[in-house]
């Protein structure tokens, strides 16, 4: 434990980049949870009807209706879970949620036109080469890599910009660790 903790003191921002991709794993999971049974359970009946709307190309090839509401249903859940997890556990951030949480929302649905888009442009060929359930998956592994590099920066840099500590906070700090 004192090599972590040597570790996070000589690296703060190294080691919160990687606590933030180790704690991203529990929406990940989220997230890959909630697709399959979208997929496979709640919406499978949709699958076979092709959804066609602005960008979004979800024919029957690439998942149907069902598949674009399952990438919806799982990206929320994941997104939810995920701003819970990096507040607390990561950024420990106390900021108010009032206006971070709009620009939250707003990078988030801005990402997530970006992942809905996404699997419009893979599904098909990823689906030929390796077939259905690996294709989903695939895809779903793009929309987080395509997650991370977004909102990485915008949480840390502004939705949970660390707060200047005062000299009382300073005091109080090290009180707590006599």
């Amino acid at each position: 434990m004192n090599a972590v903790r040597r570790f996070r003191e000589k690296h703060p921002d190294l080691y919160e980049f990687i606590m933030f991709n180790i704690l991203a794993n529990i929406a990940t999971i989220t997230n890959f949870v909630v697709l399959n049974i979208g997929k496979n359970l709640l919406f499978s009946a949709l699958g076979n009807t092709s959804f066609s709307f602005w960008l979004f190309d979800y024919s029957v090839a690439n998942g149907g209706l069902g598949g674009f509401l399952s990438f919806l249903l799982s990206y929320a859940c994941a997104q939810t879970v995920n701003f819970i997890v990096q507040r607390k556990l990561v950024f420990g951030s106390t900021r108010k949620l009032g206006l971070n949480v709009v620009i939250y929302v707003f990078f988030v649905v801005v990402v997530y036109l970006i992942c809905l888009y996404a699997p419009t442009l893979v599904m098909q060929p990823l689906t030929s080469w390796v077939g259905g359930f690996w294709a989903t998956n695939l895809a779903n592994a793009l929309n987080i890599l395509i997650q991370v590099v977004i909102m990485y920066p915008v949480l840390k840099f502004i939705v949970m910009k660390k707060e200047p500590r005062s000299e009382y906070a300073v005091i109080e700090t090290d009180a707590e660790e006599s």
